[in-house]
């Protein structure tokens, strides 16, 4: 595979690519962001998957090996329905995250966070995975706020600080931190200082794991070219690419 589309409801799925583009398992990134239409995280499952699904015609104007659904709102909802709609690859994020989370817990018993939007949360769909692989101490929490905070460029300090206190105040310690939505790796540095013993697991490194792995890609390509999409306002999502990637 040479050439993957990216999907994500706005800007946070750069997340993503920077893990791609750091691996340099593509020749070519192609990446859209519904900034129209961002958050997907609030709103409700047949909306995801009808928005999920125009992005997958917008995809079809290039010749994409994979496609990417970056945002974990629409790997929670909309993945089925992608899979059944198009011929090409189709990879979320919540299946490889879960994948990449059980290689490193060394027992089911371990404390499991699970950080994401409200539609992610909702769907319980991180919950029913890790149960299914006999996992069962799952907290799972939406902090809503870190959303805006993060695109506000506050990836530390006393605002973002006062907000995880806010959140996490009567939160046991856990041994592993599922960062279920792409705008959390900004902030991880900050989460990890608060739960200094918890091991993260990164969306954009467990889709590179998974795709190394069952899709046999490997680092081969000396320079990936990048090309970004939006749905509105696609000069501020390149502005925002230059200081997250």
């Amino acid at each position: 595979m040479k050439r993957a589309g990216v999907f994500d409801s706005g800007v946070g799925g750069l997340t993503v690519v920077k893990s791609l583009l750091d691996h340099k398992i593509f020749s070519e990134i192609i990446y859209f962001g519904d900034t129209a239409r961002v958050p997907y995280g609030v709103k409700d499952k047949n909306t995801i998957i009808r928005y999920s699904l125009e992005a997958l015609e917008f995809f079809k104007n290039f010749d994409i090996d994979i496609m990417i659904t970056a945002c974990n709102s629409v790997s929670a909802y909309a993945i089925n329905d992608l899979r059944d709609s198009s011929n090409i690859k189709i990879a979320g994020v919540i299946e490889p995250g879960v994948r990449s989370l059980i290689k490193k817990a060394p027992s089911p018993s371990s404390n499991i966070l699970i950080l994401g939007t409200k539609a992610t949360i909702d769907s319980k769909k991180y919950e029913r995975l890790l149960k299914e692989k006999g996992f069962s101490n799952i907290t799972s929490i939406a902090p809503s706020l870190f959303v805006p905070i993060v695109e506000e460029g506050l990836f530390s300090g006393e605002v973002l600080d006062t907000t995880m206190h806010h959140y996490f105040k009567d939160l046991k310690s856990p041994d592993f931190i599922v960062l279920g939505c792409t705008h959390f790796p900004l902030i991880a540095k900050s989460i990890q200082n608060y739960f200094p013993t918890a091991t993260l697991i990164h969306s954009g490194e467990a889709i590179v794991e998974f795709l190394e792995d069952e899709h046999n890609l490997v680092k081969r390509y000396d320079k990936t070219d990048l090309k970004l999409f939006a749905s509105e306002n696609p000069d501020n999502l390149k502005k925002i690419a230059k200081l997250w990637l």
